[in-house]
């Protein structure tokens, strides 16, 4: 079988890239995962063991609320301790912002229009340069400008992209480009659509998002079609997975998007039937099990868990390790793709976690030994 799958490519968009702290965006970078804390920015403690929480299940860059003056107060604290680059969200009060850029925020994620006039605006500009700071343009179907409700009489994806270019002059007038922007709607199709019209309009990197999505199964199925639209025509360098949900959710959800997509790898991508009558072992509550107890795994590697013999073999050939169920409480495992061995039912879990962490250890070793040979041929 041939590597090369080109129904399977993907053109990404071509965006100019930006720094937030030290993750690039755009451009040729994989495509970042972030979240938002929820907890109150005040309460340093618990926003920083929330971020400890969503740094774990992997997102590259995290967005904390600041809205008043004990938010940015605690932010300090929290920028410190924190792994990853933080974003700090600020609505209307320009003065935030401020305070945040000189508290160690990568990123302000501001609407221009809100902050105020033309020298505030000013303001936050310098202190994002002298700080280092992006700033990600967040322009929203349910906050839209007045001028533009009564122009076009309704959000709409004309109205969406006026508004995030209205922003960004703002911002190059103060000769600032070190930006990116989203166009966010709760409406699919609005947001698809503004996404797409925004695309065509500008260079600079998009940040994606069906806002307010919902719960974590109504959430993730409008955000993995929204997003999924979007990232499968080549749009999109960053994204954000709002759920009503805890937010390492959120990017547990994101990434499985992008492993969806082949766009980004990372840890185990689990293929398994929704089981029936066949089955030979309980595959329902075994992947939820394995799920759980592979959490800890960041290599990217496949696991496929199948209920019995009719759809098994075929899945574990395309995988890194197998099981699939058979008789008797004795089921067949694959390593590789080939027929390796039998697991009796009482110690199949422990089994297929063992043969994971083996794997992952494995493909480790050998990225690792490849990257040193790298280096001494240089």
């Amino acid at each position: 079988m041939s590597s090369h799958r080109p129904w399977r490519d993907i053109a990404r968009r071509q965006s100019r890239q930006i720094m937030v702290g030290r993750v690039p965006v755009g451009g040729d970078a994989p495509i970042t995962v972030q979240t938002m804390t929820n907890t109150p920015t005040s309460d340093a403690k618990a926003t920083i063991d929330q971020i400890r929480r969503c740094e774990e299940a992997g997102a590259d860059l995290i967005r904390v609320s600041c809205p008043d003056v004990e938010s940015t107060a605690a932010f300090r604290e929290i920028a410190r301790a924190a792994s990853v680059p933080l974003i700090a969200d600020i609505h209307f009060h320009y003065k935030r912002a401020l305070e945040a850029a000189d508290a160690g925020a990568a990123c302000l994620r501001i609407n221009p229009g809100n902050i105020g006039s033309s020298d505030r605006v000013a303001e936050v500009v310098r202190a994002a340069k002298a700080n280092g700071c992006a700033i990600r343009i967040g322009v929203n179907a349910g906050s839209l400008e007045k001028d533009l409700l009564e122009k076009y009489g309704e959000p709409c994806p004309e109205a969406l992209v006026e508004s995030a270019l209205d922003h960004i002059k703002l911002l190059q007038d103060h000769d600032f480009h070190e930006y990116k922007v989203a166009v966010k709607a709760s409406d699919v199709f609005l947001a698809v659509a503004a996404y797409m019209g925004l695309a065509e309009a500008v260079d600079c990197p998009l940040h994606l998002g069906i806002t307010e999505a919902g719960g974590l199964i109504g959430g993730t199925v409008k955000s993995a079609i929204g997003i999924g639209n979007l990232l499968w025509a080549g749009i999109g360098d960053t994204i954000r997975v709002s759920l009503s949900a805890p937010p390492e959710e959120e990017v547990r959800v994101g990434y499985e998007i992008l492993k969806s997509l082949g766009l980004r790898v990372r840890g185990v991508r689990v293929v398994s039937c929704p089981s029936c009558a066949r089955q030979g072992f309980d595959v329902v509550k075994t992947v939820s099990l394995l799920e759980n107890r592979l959490q800890h795994i960041k290599t990217p590697l496949s696991l496929s868990v199948l209920g019995c013999v009719v759809n098994g073999p075929g899945e574990a050939r395309e995988t890194d390790i197998g099981i699939t169920g058979g008789g008797n409480g004795k089921h067949m495992v694959y390593l590789s793709g080939v027929t390796s061995h039998h697991v009796e039912s009482e110690a199949m879990l422990d089994h297929i976690v063992e043969l994971v962490e083996k794997k992952a250890a494995e493909i480790e070793a050998a990225t690792s030994d490849a990257g040193h040979a790298t280096v001494a041929a240089e």
